[in-house]
């Protein structure tokens, strides 16, 4: 699937789920991936993912975090992490880490408002980084929100399910 929408597409695609090894990065990034998203190898092996991202580049990984109680919870969030997610941006941007995924799983497809608080607080103490927001977009506000903060990319799942936003909407308010 991600090689024919490569194929026919000139999207730029962030390809997750399932990353488990170096030959899964390569073979999403074959197959026509952008950037490949890690989340709970990188939570698990931070070691292992600062490796992958010296070796593909800073720019083809992204951290993906989805936060409960402010650790990443991983394995499709069966599992709380043991470490803040403070910690692992430490680690990650400190080896370069150029872009992350956080969702805040309180929010994700409840349509209530993104985590504005947690965004903000991330893009003070990490201004450099790009922080992808994810969970509870219900509006185009809430992008325009988002936006205000410092956040220049957000996940919009539910609320274009529902009819809340629409892709005219995004183009229309050039988003």
């Amino acid at each position: 699937v991600l090689e024919k929408i490569a194929e026919y597409t000139s999207l730029d695609i962030q390809f997750g789920g399932g990353i488990k090894g170096k030959e899964s990065v390569y073979e999403a990034l074959e197959a026509g991936a952008t950037r490949v998203i890690c989340g709970s190898t990188a939570c698990t092996k931070p070691e292992l993912f600062i490796e992958w991202m010296k070796f593909y580049g800073h720019d083809r990984l992204v951290f993906g975090a989805d936060l409960k109680n402010g650790k990443p919870a991983i394995r499709g969030w069966l599992e709380e992490g043991s470490i803040t997610i403070e910690k692992l941006l430490d680690q990650f941007t400190s080896n370069g880490l150029k872009h992350t995924i956080i969702t805040d799983i309180s929010k994700d497809g409840m349509l209530q408002g993104p985590a504005f608080g947690l965004y903000s607080e991330l893009k003070s103490g990490y201004p450099e980084l790009n922080i992808i927001a994810s969970g509870g977009v219900s509006c185009v506000d809430d992008i325009r929100s988002l936006e205000a903060v410092g956040v220049k990319e957000v996940i919009v799942g539910k609320a274009i399910y529902e009819g809340k936003i629409t892709l005219n909407d995004l183009l229309k308010y050039n988003i």
